[in-house]
């Protein structure tokens, strides 16, 4: 079912993971593959997934307290070959995605905590490349909550905060979409707990991206 109205924006910026793609099973299965060549303590798999767009130094300073940045980064750069072998072999684009992007009128882009290659490899192996009029990760500058991979992307849409929404599942996503000054969209289905979302008491709440559009059908 789909519910909640949402008026047209010129400029639609969308994370990826838990919003456009359902990716947790590659994304904890390549930290668990790290976390396996090392001593560590156990995990959970949602305890892995609460992390999904936050930076991996987070996770891993959390799991490895006494760590050193070097040993941090090392982990990380595991983690980031450990990923891409995978080839995304486990994850999908969530039902109703393509639809609710197709239809979608105004120019459109990413704004995700993965790199600019690895998203646009992503989005052009599952089919969703020729959607986006920009393609934008997070290249050395401060990850989402920080508003910096939402400024970087109205930029080189040409584009004003004010003009944009920002479509997300995190708390992160909507901490930095209310830093960026833009209005924010949760969606319900993917990885962030409802609770944690509302605390940043988002502008709209979707339960399938075909509310952007309603022109879209709900198949």
């Amino acid at each position: 079912m789909i519910r909640g109205q949402v008026p047209s924006f010129p400029v639609y910026l969308f994370d990826i993971d838990g919003t456009l793609l359902d990716s947790a099973q590659d994304i904890c299965g390549a930290i668990r593959q790290v976390l396996d060549s090392v001593p560590s303590p156990p995990v959970t798999f949602d305890f892995l997934k609460s992390y999904i767009g936050r930076h991996l130094i987070d996770l891993f300073t959390d799991i490895f307290p006494h760590h050193t940045p070097e040993q941090i980064d090392q982990l990380i750069m595991q983690y980031r070959t450990l990923y891409l072998a995978r080839g995304h072999k486990m994850t999908s684009v969530y039902p109703g995605v393509a639809e609710g992007l197709a239809a979608l009128g105004g120019r459109k882009g990413s704004a995700t905590t993965k790199g600019t290659p690895t998203t646009r490899a992503v989005l052009q192996q599952f089919g969703l490349i020729q959607y986006f009029d920009h393609v934008q990760g997070t290249d050395g500058f401060p990850c989402k909550p920080a508003p910096d991979v939402i400024f970087v992307a109205l930029k080189a849409l040409g584009a004003r905060p004010e003009d944009c929404l920002f479509v997300g599942d995190s708390p992160a996503d909507m901490e930095a979409g209310r830093r960026a000054g833009v209005k924010t969209c949760a969606v319900r289905y993917g990885y962030g707990k409802i609770e944690d979302l509302a605390r940043f008491v988002p502008d709209y709440w979707i339960d399938d991206l075909r509310a952007l559009a309603p022109q879209a059908t709900a198949g």
